[in-house]
């Protein structure tokens, strides 16, 4: 884009708009562009600090909103909260102790949870207006932030932290972290209170905390997660000179996640050896899918079991939990609502979660999706109807290259390719080629193998089975790592040695200079030279069919944009 304003400077008129974009640096980046503020009505909001940090702030939160309650006059309280767990408790404390109050000592109370994992009957409840003499708590994440805006807010409640994701590049791992907001996030935050009138914001740490420890902006999210469709997608865009560990970003990440990106990249065959994207990489960086799980599709439709592979990519692109008790956030009131013993899901054949998942699917098929069905096996209803919806467009996205039928139990399946699910796990292992891990020796610790080799354990929640004598598989691939009290793999599948050993050779023979690209390894100033270039000498540098590639890389776009 800095490149085509810089050409097309008669023509092209780009606007970038944002509710918290930081303007000086963008301007700055693209050659000092204009700046234009557009005000939003704002009432004034008062903003009262706590004098010393709270030991725990979800009983300070708990403490300042029965005191709002008590004391100031009608109008909602918004609660911003760190995640599903602490929403779900402070709720249940705020209902128990507005019960508590002397009836007639002050108006009544609706508190509502508001959070992505909520059914969206649940969610739309906070844009209902409160009866007559009566305040709303609403106690959210920061969805509350920017994604929405709640009418009626008089009084926010900020706790000044946030759960945040981290991906790490020298481990592969993915962290959930509870970590301080910047001072950004805290001002949307403050904003809230005064959308429909004059307003107070508590924030529960001291202005000192705020100046002179909260970060100015938010970390970009390029900078905090895992580059690998990122990266895909810019060598699809047919720029022959871009450099990926050169690349002029506007908030650039570490050389090591790129790094990290360029080497999942070669393992998965989406670029060769050069740096060049595959015609592998190609159909990958058209599917809207992460390239892990693209390339299982494509190894599983050469294998003739492409059905299954979309059943289980659509089970694993759920936004949220799917099953019973894998995630601590399971509410109290779900476990005094319950009325019988869950019934048994499928087992995974002992093969691991990715074979359990499809098989899950497969039953919930044959019962017709019978929204009862997933009640009685406890599986989350809102996140099974996802994985039907993303099933059903995956296919039509596959229909073009699919070599055999997308139904979800083909006729034509052999039985014993149900009971080893041979052929699938095949294809996980090429898609997963850079998330294996080797069990050690006499233990059922693992080695991740890759680039730096981590130890990590196989999560409680995987049906992954173990033999005779206690081992479990000698070789696993996972869909991710986690860090929660160990390094643990979450959804792993068993394969065998015979298809590892293709990529620890690949292994052996990564240069990631040669992965970034750029023929001939073109940098920065090279670029730029290419960039101030006049159009009449820019035409002679590049190749006959630049408009063509040009055009090309634009109908991608539009047509992964029509996908998502």
């Amino acid at each position: 884009m800095k490149r085509l304003v810089k050409l097309r400077t008669s023509s092209l008129r780009v606007l970038i708009t944002s509710a918290t974009l930081d303007g000086e640096k963008v301007s700055k980046f693209f050659l000092d562009c204009p700046v234009l503020n557009v005000p939003g009505k704002l009432y004034p909001v008062e903003i009262l600090y706590s004098k010393e940090r709270p030991t725990s702030y979800l009983e300070s939160c708990l403490r300042v909103a029965i005191d709002i309650h008590i004391r100031e006059p009608e109008g909602d309280v918004l609660i911003f909260m760190t995640g599903q767990d602490d929403i779900e408790k402070l709720v249940a404390k705020l209902e128990d102790k507005i019960r508590s109050l002397e009836e007639g000592s002050c108006m009544d109370a609706i508190v509502l949870p508001l959070h992505g994992s909520l059914p969206p009957e649940m969610q739309v409840r906070v844009f209902t207006p409160p009866p007559s003499n009566c305040r709303r708590f609403i106690v959210s994440t920061n969805i509350a932030e920017t994604s929405l805006t709640v009418d009626g807010v008089v009084y926010v409640v900020d706790c000044g932290y946030v759960k945040q994701r981290q991906y790490v590049p020298s481990t592969g791992m993915y962290s959930l972290d509870v970590v301080q907001i910047s001072k950004v996030q805290a001002n949307q935050r403050a904003g809230r209170a005064g959308r429909t009138r004059p307003g107070k914001c508590y924030r529960l740490y001291p202005s000192r905390v705020y100046e002179e420890e909260f970060l100015d902006v938010t970390v970009p999210e390029i900078q905090r997660s895992s580059l690998t469709g990122s990266i895909l997608y810019l060598k699809s865009l047919d720029l022959p000179d871009i450099d990926i560990l050169k690349f002029d970003f506007l908030d650039p990440p570490s050389s090591e996640s790129l790094e990290d990106a360029l080497k999942q990249l070669y393992l998965i065959d989406a670029i060769d050896e050069n740096g060049s994207i595959t015609s592998i990489g190609r159909t990958m960086a058209d599917l809207p899918l992460e390239p892990s799980l693209s390339r299982t599709l494509m190894e599983a439709n050469e294998y003739g079991c492409l059905s299954q592979a979309l059943t289980v990519v659509a089970m694993l692109s759920a936004e949220t939990t799917l099953l019973p008790g894998r995630s601590k956030g399971a509410s109290k009131g779900a476990e005094k609502k319950r009325k019988h013993t869950p019934l048994e899901l499928p087992d995974g054949s002992g093969w691991g979660d990715h074979i359990q998942l499809l098989q899950i699917f497969e039953q919930w098929d044959q019962n017709g999706y019978d929204v009862d069905w997933c009640k009685d096996h406890e599986l989350q209803v809102r996140g099974m109807m996802f994985v039907k919806d993303v099933r059903k467009q995956l296919c039509q996205i596959m229909q073009k290259i699919a070599k055999g039928s997308l139904d979800v139990r083909p006729k034509e399946r052999r039985k014993e390719s149900r009971q080893d699910y041979k052929d699938l796990r095949k294809a996980l292992c090429v898609g997963y080629a850079g998330q294996v891990a080797e069990r050690m020796i006499r233990h059922n610790g693992y080695r991740t193998i890759g680039f730096k080799s981590q130890l990590v354990q196989v999560h409680p929640s995987s049906v992954v089975r173990s033999d005779e004598e206690g081992m479990l598989p000698n070789y696993v691939v996972y869909h991710e790592l986690i860090v929660t009290s160990h390094p643990y793999m979450r959804n792993v599948c068993a394969v065998e040695m015979p298809w590892v050993t293709p990529i620890l050779k690949k292994l052996e023979k990564i240069s990631v200079s040669k992965l970034s690209g750029g023929s001939g390894h073109v940098g920065e100033e090279t670029n730029r030279k290419i960039v101030d270039l006049p159009k009449k000498d820019m035409n002679v540098q590049v190749p006959d069919d630049h408009e063509s590639r040009i055009q090309a890389a634009k109908e991608r776009f539009l047509a992964r944009k029509s996908k998502k």
